[in-house]
């Protein structure tokens, strides 16, 4: 469905650029409705020539003058900054939505001159494959209108769900950082794979659908994952053969850590980024 509301994104990087791609790709969104700022003048007039938007622009304040809804792309350390600088043009009614990673809602809201709406996102890299898991939260001011219209922004790369701020570390921990766990495991499998005699770009090749093959499986099926799993797994067989290693190797408790560390990492920069409000 597409949107009748004005989108100005402020920051155009690789999140920000695939966001653009994604509302205009789903028709979610059209270049007439969608204004980008950004510090680049050549990234702008990039995504300017390659999309035909209405409005590109170096300056966020030009850029989010006629939006409905201002979607800050920044990095964490600049949120402040941006925001504070548009506090003063903001209009009533007017939503803001940050996916900057581990910056709190009260931390945007400490820059603005009075109440606004605003949503915290944290999506994924796979955003740029249209494969995003992307959390939503709000503020008070955020009402259900609010945040369905945020999901159906995020939604056009892919899905979304909603969860309270407190879980964004969570999020932050296991979908947020989670990529570079899938691509590290895709690596070693196909280190496997090529070990054991597969050419190299054979072997990256079954790794990655093999992933992606089950993930969609997982996602399709009201299954416990353990359930799937014993789909595969034959008493004697390989599949269990390769199991046992892989308890034998930690695996499991590996990843499970890997996201506990990434949870506790975004719990420290936020607190790092609250206390400037104190």
């Amino acid at each position: 469905m597409s949107l009748s509301q004005r989108i100005a994104l402020l920051g155009a990087g690789n999140l920000g650029g695939a966001l653009i791609q994604g509302l205009l790709d789903a028709g979610t969104s059209s270049p007439d409705r969608l204004a980008i700022a950004d510090a680049s003048a050549s990234r702008v007039e990039e995504l300017r020539g390659r999309h035909g938007l209405s409005l590109a622009a170096t300056n966020n304040r030009e850029a989010a003058a006629t939006a409905d809804v201002i979607v800050i792309a920044v990095k964490p350390h600049i949120v402040a900054d941006v925001v504070s600088d548009l506090a003063e043009d903001l209009r009533p009614g007017q939503l803001l939505i940050s996916f900057a990673a581990a910056v709190p809602l009260r931390r945007i809201e400490a820059g603005l001159n009075g109440p606004a709406p605003v949503i915290r996102a944290m999506p994924n890299i796979a955003m740029t494959a249209h494969a995003s898991a992307t959390a939503l939260c709000g503020n008070d001011e955020a009402s259900q209108d609010h945040m369905s219209l945020a999901a159906e922004i995020f939604g056009s790369v892919g899905e979304t769900v909603f969860v309270s701020e407190d879980q964004m570390h969570a999020v932050t921990g296991l979908s947020g950082s989670g990529p570079a766990y899938v691509f590290t495991m895709i690596e070693a499998l196909a280190a496997g794979g090529i070990r054991m005699g597969l050419p190299a770009a054979v072997a990256r090749r079954l790794a990655g659908q093999t992933l992606f093959g089950a993930a969609k499986m997982a996602l399709g099926s009201d299954s416990h994952p353990a359930e799937l799993r014993d789909m595969v797994t034959t008493p004697g067989g390989t599949t269990i053969a390769g199991l046992h290693e892989m308890e034998l190797q930690g695996v499991r408790g590996a990843l499970a850590s890997a996201v506990e560390a990434a949870t506790e990492r975004s719990r420290e920069l936020a607190a790092m980024l609250d206390e400037e409000v104190d």
